[in-house]
């Protein structure tokens, strides 16, 4: 892989691993009141006024259950990961983080714990692609009929985010465009000069040329 694709691959990787860190907070799911829930809750309500409450309370009640009828199919909330699924939104953010410090570093050429490859990178946003499609095929809540979720627009953020990330990492390469970062990004000290051989001081230096005899 071309060395001049690796600066522009690890900030694709960086700006992405920050997106998807943020849409851990952004709305995921939005939840909708299903047809049985509704007509669940109607009865629910009725019940507890038929038990407690007197004709005016009764009244009302039947009225605001045919209410909460009419709100079946209707988006009513929307929930992030952060809400819905701590678990998931904890491993979200620490892939993001990792991903995010693994380009900054690399981008800088400095080598410590955190240093990765490309393809390292890019394994960390393929995990985190990985775990954000299955909860946008396994949704929270199990089977509960009494709601519905449906996939909002921060899933579909954090599935795009992570595959820039895994995208970002392979094209950065492997740990052969690391060596050529620091001088694409900014000036430094000039390279320093190789020392003269053994075998050039055995033969006469030009910086001390040997003296003619008289």
């Amino acid at each position: 892989m071309d060395d001049d694709r690796a600066p522009l691959g690890l900030l694709i990787s960086a700006l992405a691993a920050v997106v998807l860190a943020l849409s851990v907070f952004a709305p995921w799911y939005g939840v909708t009141i299903t047809p049985v829930g509704a007509l669940a809750a109607k009865q629910e309500l009725v019940t507890v006024a038929h038990e407690f409450g007197n004709a005016t309370f009764q009244f009302r009640a039947i009225g605001f259950g045919d209410q909460m009828q009419s709100l079946a199919g209707h988006q009513i909330a929307t929930l992030s990961a952060h809400q819905s699924m701590g678990h998931v939104s904890l491993i979200l953010l620490a892939l993001a983080g990792i991903a995010l410090l693994a380009s900054l570093l690399r981008l800088a050429d400095m080598r410590g714990l955190f240093f990765a490859t490309g393809s390292q990178i890019a394994l960390l946003g393929a995990v985190a692609f990985v775990v954000v499609f299955f909860r946008l095929l396994v949704r929270p809540g199990g089977n509960v009929d009494l709601i519905a979720l449906s996939p909002g627009w921060g899933i579909w953020v954090a599935l795009l985010s992570a595959a820039a990330v895994a995208a970002g990492g392979l094209l950065a390469g492997s740990d052969r465009a690391s060596t050529r970062v620091s001088q694409r990004l900014g000036p430094g000290p000039p390279p320093l000069a190789a020392p003269p051989s053994v075998r050039a001081l055995s033969q006469g230096s030009p910086l001390h040329p040997p003296s003619r005899r008289r």
